[in-house]
């Protein structure tokens, strides 16, 4: 601010950088009959996003923890037949019937559940990546 300019009276809207009067320019009113400025009240859209948003990471978390939780029984599996005693080659695509020993030693056998007295743990079937699958023998599907 200049020291020789007038001070103007606080309801007189002047740009002492432009040196002109600008109230009309002002994206907010200037005068005490001006409108209101009333802020947006962005609470319940915040909380509308916020409630979305964490449904949709809720959900994601799901279908990843569902994902590990199958992965997990996956590796179990595969761990527990290929440590398993067996005498044979598994071909690939034939059924297969784990069991248990007395001794809790698990095996691999060909021999299904209804011919043996062995401790039955499931049935699986190898795949072309080596990979052991659990089947459900009442409906001979895969999990």
């Amino acid at each position: 601010m200049k020291k020789d300019a007038k001070k103007k009276p606080d309801l007189v809207v002047f740009n002492e950088e432009s040196q002109q009067y600008d109230a009309a320019i002002k994206p907010y009113g200037t005068s005490a009959s001006s409108p209101v400025i009333t802020p947006l009240n962005t609470a319940s859209w915040k909380n509308d996003g916020i409630q979305r948003v964490n449904k949709q990471f809720k959900s994601k978390f799901d279908e990843v923890k569902k994902e590990y939780e199958t992965l997990m029984q996956q590796f179990h599996y595969n761990d527990l037949i290929y440590n398993a005693k067996f005498n044979f080659e598994p071909i690939f695509g034939e059924n297969y019937h784990l069991y248990t020993t007395k001794n809790k030693e698990p095996f691999l056998s060909i021999i299904s559940p209804e011919q043996c007295n062995f401790e039955y743990i499931g049935s699986f079937r190898l795949n072309t990546d080596k990979m052991w699958e659990k089947l459900d023998l009442k409906s001979n599907t895969e999990d």
